[in-house]
């Protein structure tokens, strides 16, 4: 079968193509012999204008014939010649052509100059577009592959040799798959493929290109723009593609990618060890195989690091692209030593970053020498300092890619550190002063409540989270007198040590007002004019104080399980949540009352009656208020879990924090939860004694036999003498009926009413006096003693230990305690 004859098409563009070209022939004087149409139309003169004449005389003007005399003698000793030379055509008019002249023999050795000629302009265009196609194969330094139809490779330049590592005319015939690895080489044919049946370019498209030599682990990138080939008949000759090495900038851009990556995911929050977890995760795999930040110890604790960057180092965090990490980077037990000369030690010492390549362990790493663990080849080691202080070091090593860490990379990896070492000091100050706060805090609230025979107590105190952890809440029970309790629960406006500080204050005059058994109300009225000074004494000190307290709430309520009376008030603080035995829950109605601090606005009690059993709720705002829900869910909340009590109220506290509070609370949370227990009727004795002189006398005989049915022998002479002052103060100083209690609870507790407002008063007598001593004898043989107003008078009471006796009231559980 014959092979169809392929016609070739010359190019339209070239300035010496047969149909673009003025020919013309001369013999071995000069002589025209032939003349073409084209260079008729081009030069004016007709054949017969022209042939057998000299072309000197007709072509060349005479201010150009010395010129054209030495083409002639340099074409003649070269059989040749190419260059421009002025024409005259046949109007007079000069014009640059190039030409191109080749001897041609006759019959006969008779030799002939065939010439070629055309306007120089675009000869001079086409030579430079020759000369620049030849530079693109032979001096560009980008990239030139020349594709056939079927994409193997016709033609390369030395750029394309020099990257493949390969002589350009071994790569002719070759396809991308024998020198590239099998994915960069599929994706690099898919898209000449595309540019050859669409004919739509390629424009610095960037994709991977690895060659099959380069060790595991090592990245190429290229930028590739590609057009299709065609001759002037418009079919397809191939495709022709052009190449960018763009390793360095695909690096660059990546390293900008990293930083901008560690703005955003360094110093995300205000503790130490997670902002140096989130620099190791940020600088692996993107920078490093493995990164350790190894900080000095009082960094991590939050104090103040060592000016000379000494001490001990501990291991913050470690992250690793394999588990375990190579060997270099492992330190037993968290903490790290480093010996007078390793790289971190130096680091350290003189506070620069350090950068170490070991290429010897490179090749023998990459090697993979079967069943050895690759260790390291290559580490950076930069300081994390901020504001003049060194915090630590951070250590990056690559031990699985090949390629060594470089300049630009200890750049960026200095500048992780740099941004990360501000929020890691930033985290430590934020470590110091929050430690030093919730010290504060702790201190001033009760670490523990004292068992009461008068109520069961569980408590919880959550610090809110984020940057308002320190607040004012706070909670207290405080044993009253005649078995009585009381139950406050406060909050300060505001957040951080002043608000601690005021609610210290606060919790200390509550303490100190409880003694003397004050009313709730009144309570409240004594905190109003002390929250008032306080502000007062801050707004006199100017701004240095920092965060001003503007006020305060409070709950205060009093507990009597003799009476089961329960009389509270409060000032602009949430109502309690009361919950009966059968489990009804409801919110208390008791008067508002205004913030503490606002000053000379009333303050109102509300009093009910609690069966034995019952629950009371106090709370501050951070339990039902949040952004996950508005108040009114929040108690719907609370309701819910205390309508279902159980008997642990420990696991009732934790159930009421977990459920209603949010996950996240951006307010301090106190809670306060009391079972209420009811004192036996036989555990309280009371009798009404008339105004008359023989008052004590019977007191003394009712207070010995009760102590005796009690099994309290031992304590009937001392409880006589004490009841028998009590009540002839009594008969002397008041007027009307007095009564006597006796309490037996933890302790025996004696209590004597009169109708009398007049304060008792301790004094010493001296030894001419004849009276005063009572009181002071009363204060030697009790433990404590006290008086408390009444709406009808008063009660002067005292305390004596029970001590180890059978029979005494002691902790919940016990014999005599009710709900016990």
């Amino acid at each position: 079968m014959d092979t169809p004859l392929r016609t070739f098409t010359e190019s339209p563009e070239d300035p010496f193509s047969l149909h673009r070209a003025a020919t013309a022939v001369l013999d071995a004087r000069g002589t025209v012999v032939g003349w073409s149409m084209l260079a008729e139309d081009l030069l004016g003169y007709r054949p017969e204008d022209v042939i057998g004449r000299r072309a000197l005389d007709v072509l060349i003007d005479v201010a150009d014939r010395a010129a054209a005399v030495e083409v002639v003698t340099a074409c003649v000793g070269a059989g040749g010649w190419f260059g421009v030379l002025p024409v005259r055509r046949k109007d007079g008019q000069p014009l640059r052509m190039g030409f191109r002249a080749r001897l041609v023999l006759r019959a006969g050795h008779r030799e002939e100059w065939f010439l070629v000629g055309a306007p120089a302009d675009e000869v001079i265009q086409w030579e430079t577009d020759r000369s620049l196609l030849d530079g693109i194969f032979r001096r560009c330094p980008i990239g030139v592959s020349v594709h056939g139809p079927d994409l193997g490779i016709l033609r390369v330049n030395r750029a394309i040799a020099m990257f493949a590592d390969a002589p350009a005319d071994s790569l002719r015939g070759a396809r991308m798959g024998d020198f590239l690895v099998t994915p960069d080489a599929q994706t690099a044919e898919r898209g000449l493929r595309s540019v050859l049946d669409t004919g739509r370019p390629l424009i610095f498209t960037e994709q991977p290109c690895r060659l099959l030599t380069d060790p595991p682990g090592r990245e190429r990138f290229v930028a590739v723009s590609a057009f299709r080939m065609q001759d002037p008949a418009g079919q397809v000759l191939g495709v022709t593609q052009f190449v960018e090495d763009v390793s360095d900038r695909e690096r660059a851009r990546r390293r900008l990618a990293l930083l901008n990556d560690a703005s955003e995911r360094i110093g995300t929050t205000l503790d130490v060890t997670r902002t140096a977890e989130e620099l190791a995760r940020v600088a692996v795999p993107g920078l490093a195989d493995c990164v350790a930040v190894d900080l000095l110890e009082p960094v991590v604790r939050g104090g103040e690091p060592e000016p000379e960057a000494s001490g001990r180092l501990y291991r913050a965090a470690l992250g690793c692209v394999t588990q375990p990490p190579p060997p270099a980077a492992r330190r037993p037990d968290g903490q790290v030593v480093f010996a007078p000369e390793p790289a971190q030690a130096r680091c350290l010492r003189e506070r620069r970053p350090v950068l170490e390549t070991d290429t010897a362990a490179r090749a023998e790493d990459t090697a993979g020498a079967a069943g050895r663990e690759a260790d390291a080849h290559s580490l950076m080691v930069v300081p994390l300092s901020a504001r003049g202080a060194v915090l630590g070091v951070v250590s990056l090593w690559r031990a699985y890619r090949p390629d060594s860490f470089e300049e630009d990379d200890l750049t960026l990896a200095a500048e992780f550190a740099a941004r990360a070492a501000v929020s890691i000091d930033n985290a430590r100050r934020y470590t110091q002063q929050r430690t030093a706060a919730l010290s504060l805090q702790r201190s001033l609230l009760p670490v523990d409540v004292p068992e009461h025979p008068a109520v069961e107590v569980a408590h919880r105190y959550l610090p809110a989270g984020g940057a308002t952890e320190v607040g004012g809440d706070w909670f207290d029970v405080i044993p009253l007198s005649g078995s009585r309790v009381a139950l406050v629960v406060g909050d300060v406006v505001g957040h951080g040590v002043p608000a601690a500080a005021t609610m210290g204050r606060l919790r200390t005059a509550v303490h100190t007002l409880a003694g003397l058994d004050l009313e709730p109300d009144e309570v409240l009225s004594q905190l109003d004019d002390l929250v008032g000074r306080i502000a007062g004494e801050q707004e006199a000190a100017g701004p240095v104080t920092g965060e001003q307290i503007v006020g305060a709430t409070c709950l205060y309520a009093v507990y009597d399980p003799i009476s089961r009376r329960c009389s509270l008030a409060r000032a602009g603080h949430p109502p309690p949540v009361v919950v009966t035995p059968d489990g009804r829950a409801v919110l208390a109605e008791l008067p508002a009352g205004p913030p503490l601090g606002l000053g000379g606005l009333p303050f109102e009690n509300a009093e009910f009656e609690l069966p034995e059993g019952s629950l009371i709720a106090l709370y501050t705002d951070g339990l039902v208020e949040s952004g996950r829900h508005d108040v009114e869910e929040g108690l719907g909340l609370l309701y819910e879990v205390l309508s279902d009590p159980g008997d642990d109220l420990e696991a009732l506290c934790a159930r009421v924090t977990r459920t209603v509070m949010p996950e996240h609370p951006t307010d301090d949370v106190a809670v306060l939860l009391a079972r209420t227990r009811v004192l036996a009727d036989d555990r309280v004795m009371t009798w009404t004694l008339p105004a008359e002189p023989t008052a004590a006398q019977r007191a003394r005989r009712l207070t010995a036999a009760q102590l005796t049915r009690w099994g309290l022998e031992d304590l009937v002479f001392t409880t006589e003498l004490i009841v028998s002052e009590l009540v002839t103060n009594a008969y002397r100083y008041a007027s009307g009926p007095v009564q006597l209690r006796l309490i037996r609870d933890s302790s025996l507790i004696c209590e004597v009413s009169d109708g009398s407002t007049t304060a008792p008063h301790l004094r010493r007598a001296r030894s001419t006096d004849e009276g005063g001593r009572g009181l002071f004898l009363v204060a030697q043989l009790t433990e404590r003693w006290g008086a408390r107003y009444t709406r009808d008078g008063k009660t002067v009471w005292t305390e004596q230990p029970l001590g180890g006796m059978p029979g005494a009231l002691g902790p919940a559980g016990t014999v005599g305690v009710p709900g016990g």
